[in-house]
């Protein structure tokens, strides 16, 4: 079977500044690349500036959209790389992903970074991930 790559947007704001929300790639199996998702509305507003634990839920949130669009879940992640812009601050509220991550029986790979900014002014985490089914 011929790979074939599939983007999956289930909101199109991130279109118009050339990246999708993530990408099918089918063949054998099927992998999802799932760009950075941080705390963003449907309209590609950031939310909860300052609130490191909302932000966190959120990008989980907008993670298992992307995941749902794709037709999987939390579970068929397989690489899951944090981004934050206070790790000091993350770790307090770090259960809120891993206990996630524990109910839908999934430890992927995981790699936390800590960066001096993200791409939208305000964003304290974002969340990159890898999934297969």
């Amino acid at each position: 079977m011929a790979r074939e790559r599939t983007a999956i947007n289930p909101v199109t704001w991130s279109t118009g500044l050339g990246f999708n929300q993530g990408e099918l790639v089918t063949g054998h199996t099927r992998t999802l690349y799932v760009s950075g998702q941080t705390a963003m509305n449907g309209a590609g507003e950031p939310q909860h500036e300052g609130d490191m634990a909302a932000q966190l839920a959120l990008s989980i949130a907008n993670l298992e959209a992307v995941l749902t669009e794709a037709d999987m879940t939390l579970a068929n992640l397989v690489r899951l790389n944090v981004h934050t812009t206070d790790v000091d601050l993350l770790f307090p509220h770090y259960g809120v992903l891993t206990s996630r991550l524990a109910a839908a029986g999934v430890a992927p790979t995981t790699t936390m970074l800590g960066v001096t900014r993200l791409a939208i002014p305000g964003q304290l985490v974002e969340l990159e991930a890898t999934a297969v089914s």
